[in-house]
């Protein structure tokens, strides 16, 4: 079976898909998973990155993606994705799934559910650091489990053009107040710092993928009690773990597996996100089980 990208949005919504992220990183961060670190290939004289990240937990798959951060400037998806799944008994081919939208889709959804449990529970006021597809899909998945009152955004391209939160001047004028941050930039040196959080802010990091990145000043990390996807994964990805030399007290998935909280409502969280293959297999089989006729 093939799923183009608006079969895949017919078929996948946050109400399911949150839910479903909780459990796939608690049974990760449990042992449960089959998944090993993404492999990166750079293409160098192009400016992008060519990943491969296969997962095995309740589905057999992998996701093909490219990153290539020079595509906004051309018009062109930054993040583009297949997602293939496998019979787990035989081996079989059984479905090819357009991956952009699920990678939008799934990444949003894991932020929303570390906002869920790390933001505290009157966090009302969201600052978004980006402007693109996944500042976003981060509005509207992180406005199904907070009340967001005031929305505001800040991005050097076009934040103007962003309907639903109010463009903002610069990064500090955006985050300053805020109770929930999001960071979905392209950037390789810091956007956010830390001298602007509020006591109790959560943060959700979720651009620079690259060991030599950063969108988190070494602020930031110092007053922040960091949470990470995989350690595994951040000891070798995350810019903004790796050169601030910042330890995670816990993986997002020991939060969902009710190993690990927020201590005080006064604490900062910062959940560094970088993304795992079961987070796409897991969505990608809500789409399937929702097909008309899945394969047996």
């Amino acid at each position: 079976m093939q799923f183009d990208e608006e079969e895949v949005r017919r078929r996948l919504d946050y109400d399911s898909l949150i839910p479903a992220m909780e459990e796939a990183l608690a049974a990760f961060s449990n042992g449960e998973v089959a998944q090993p670190v993404r492999t990166v290939v750079p293409v160098r004289e192009h400016g992008g990155f060519f990943g491969v990240m296969p997962a095995y937990w309740r589905a057999l798959g992998a996701k093909l993606v490219t990153f290539y951060p020079g595509n906004a400037a051309r018009g062109v998806e930054t993040h583009l994705a297949t997602i293939l799944l496998f019979e787990p008994e035989t081996g079989r081919l059984i479905a090819t799934l357009d991956g952009r939208l699920i990678t939008e889709m799934r990444t949003a959804a894991v932020s929303a559910a570390a906002t869920k449990a790390l933001a505290r529970p009157d966090a009302h006021v969201l600052a978004l650091l980006g402007s693109g597809v996944q500042a976003r899909s981060h509005l509207d998945a992180i406005s199904t489990v907070r009340r967001i009152d005031d929305a505001r955004v800040w991005s050097p391209r076009n934040a103007r053009r962003f309907e639903g939160a109010r463009a903002c001047a610069t990064a500090e004028e955006a985050v300053r107040g805020a109770d929930i941050v999001v960071t979905v930039t392209s950037s390789t040196t810091p956007v956010l710092r830390g001298e602007w959080l509020s006591p109790g802010a959560h943060v959700n990091a979720v651009g620079a993928c690259r060991p030599d990145w950063r969108e988190l000043d070494d602020e930031t990390m110092r007053r922040s009690r960091l949470f990470v996807d995989s350690r595994e994964a951040a000891a070798r990805e995350a810019g903004d773990v790796i050169l601030s030399k910042a330890t995670p007290v816990a993986e997002i998935g020991d939060v969902f597996a009710g190993r690990a909280r927020r201590e005080s409502p006064t604490e900062i969280t910062l959940f560094k996100s970088l993304g795992l293959a079961v987070e796409d297999v897991t969505a990608a089989r809500l789409v399937l089980e929702r097909a008309p006729h899945p394969p047996r």
